[in-house]
């Protein structure tokens, strides 16, 4: 039933606006609490929209904005899609998307983490392979050095 109003007010708020004055951000916060409520899922909100929950907390300290870091990762659509899957070596946390420079700074080395993204934390209006535009994503995360 929450899914179906949610796409009513998504229709409305659609058909009552033009494509640049659509508000994809409150859609996506919407999305995000209907996910976590639906599923029974604590998650802590960051002040950028992004939500997260450490499930494994790591030890020493969090990581720095703008570490080179190694983690291991899943990326999921809401649907539970998973999209990608892997481990990034030794990459700049500067060159990743928004979500994950803000939520692994969050995080200790050994941390595990799920992270619930908006749209506009990710790849926005655009999407990516696999990945519609104005997509909500979910991350499990793994740091595993930095």
């Amino acid at each position: 039933m929450k899914n179906v109003i949610l796409l009513a007010l998504t229709l409305i708020v659609l058909a009552s606006c033009s494509k640049d004055e659509v508000d994809y951000a409150a859609i996506d916060e919407q999305k995000i609490q209907d996910y976590l409520g639906e599923n029974n899922l604590n998650a802590t909100r960051h002040a950028s929209g992004l939500y997260y929950n450490v499930t494994v907390q790591g030890s020493g300290h969090t990581v720095p904005p703008g570490a080179v870091v190694t983690v291991r990762y899943t990326g999921k659509l809401l649907t539970g899609e998973v999209f990608d899957e892997g481990r990034l070596d030794n990459y700049p946390l500067n060159n990743l998307i928004k979500a994950w420079q803000i939520g692994i700074p969050l995080l200790k080395k050994g941390s595990e983490a799920i992270f619930y993204c908006p749209s506009d934390l990710c790849y926005g209006s655009s999407g990516t392979s696999g990945i519609p535009p104005h997509s909500v994503l979910i991350f499990n995360i793994k740091v595993i050095d930095f």
